[in-house]
């Protein structure tokens, strides 16, 4: 399970990924960067210009690792993998479910507790460390207001009026956010979530980490023979990863909007690293996004102790053990999806 947790990420322009006997070699300007074992490596995310020989691409998906091409700044483009692995029958009733209206709020309802439980959680996160430089009092009547949609939440509810909690709690949670940025504010403000493109720093950080678990989320669920793109909260549009989009969200908070936080107040990024379009876009300089990827990659090595399980994993291992606990859920094993809940 740990060969899940290894990424390598290529954002040199020009680099060219080729196989070697059983190694997965990386060549800028011919010259050889990096040779790695394909057994020690889970996925590959490529960067821009950065090209894969159609051996390399084959040989991937014989050994089951998943090549993603996204462009410069982070915006996915596609995704090259082998045989979907597991059992039909799973992804039958998956299909079943999702085309079944009290199933699929069902799973929306955990999915939304797991998302506003750990929002609130990262609020009251920055209240414990940082009471003293936030406004306490705003931050507070926000962590009230999750926790009055975390009770409607144990109500059954209709899909539509639980897309209607999630809209209203995003409000309340990202309506605070600025509060918990507590240096470089100058360069770090936040006043919206936006995106298609990012218009601030805070944003730019934002979109690009989700991307990362978009494509970590998305393995998982291929790894376990899910269909990403048949969701329950999502539903079905052409191009769109549906189920990875409703299981990404209880991770959103406790991985990327921490990772974001983090990075700013610790100052480990910085104005000078983002550039601003014409268009008013903000894109990441390339020092800048390699420092995240390597914070991401460090996140992911971190242990915890996984609420369902009561057993200490790590970070990147949680898309997996989520995945494979939706598996057992529709194969009936579990009586409900048991999602991701920060404590």
């Amino acid at each position: 399970m740990k060969k899940h947790l290894n990424t390598l990420f290529v954002t040199t322009q020009g680099a060219y990924l080729a196989k070697e006997g059983e190694t997965i070699v990386v060549r800028v300007e011919k010259e050889v960067r990096l040779r790695l074992p394909v057994h020690t490596i889970g996925s590959i995310v490529c960067f821009g210009n950065v090209s894969c020989s159609p051996f390399l691409m084959g040989f991937c998906a014989e050994n089951g690792v998943g090549i993603s091409f996204l462009t410069e700044y982070g915006r996915f483009l596609a995704r090259v993998q082998g045989p979907v692995s597991g059992n039909v029958l799973l992804r039958r009733e998956q299909y079943r479910r999702a085309d079944d209206p009290k199933t699929s709020a069902d799973m929306a309802r955990s999915i939304l507790t797991g998302k506003i439980a750990n929002s609130r959680t990262v609020l009251q996160r920055a209240l414990r460390d940082h009471g003293d430089k936030i406004s306490a009092s705003e931050v507070e009547i926000a962590v009230k207001r999750l926790s009055n949609y975390l009770e409607t939440l144990n109500q059954d509810q209709p899909l539509d009026v639980l897309r209607g909690c999630e809209g209203d709690a995003a409000h309340i949670y990202f309506g605070v956010f600025d509060h918990l940025i507590v240096a470089q504010k100058d360069a770090f403000s936040f006043e919206e979530r936006n995106r298609r493109p990012p218009l601030d720093n805070v944003n730019g950080l934002l979109s690009f980490i989700y991307t990362l678990l978009m494509h970590d989320v998305r393995s998982a669920l291929e790894s376990v023979g899910l269909d990403p793109a048949v969701g329950f909260l999502h539903r079905d549009r052409p191009g769109r990863p549906g189920l990875a989009l409703d299981m990404m969200e209880e991770f959103r908070p406790f991985i990327a909007d921490r990772l974001t936080l983090s990075l700013i107040n610790l100052k480990q990024v910085q104005g000078k690293g983002f550039d601003k379009a014409d268009s008013g876009a903000v894109m990441m300089k390339d020092d800048t996004r390699k420092t995240l990827l390597v914070a991401y990659q460090e996140r992911k090595q971190e242990e915890i102790v996984h609420p369902f399980l009561d057993e200490k994993v790590s970070i990147g291992m949680l898309f997996h053990i989520q995945a494979l606990l939706l598996a057992r859920y529709l194969r009936g094993d579990l009586d409900g999806y048991p999602p991701f809940i920060w404590k």
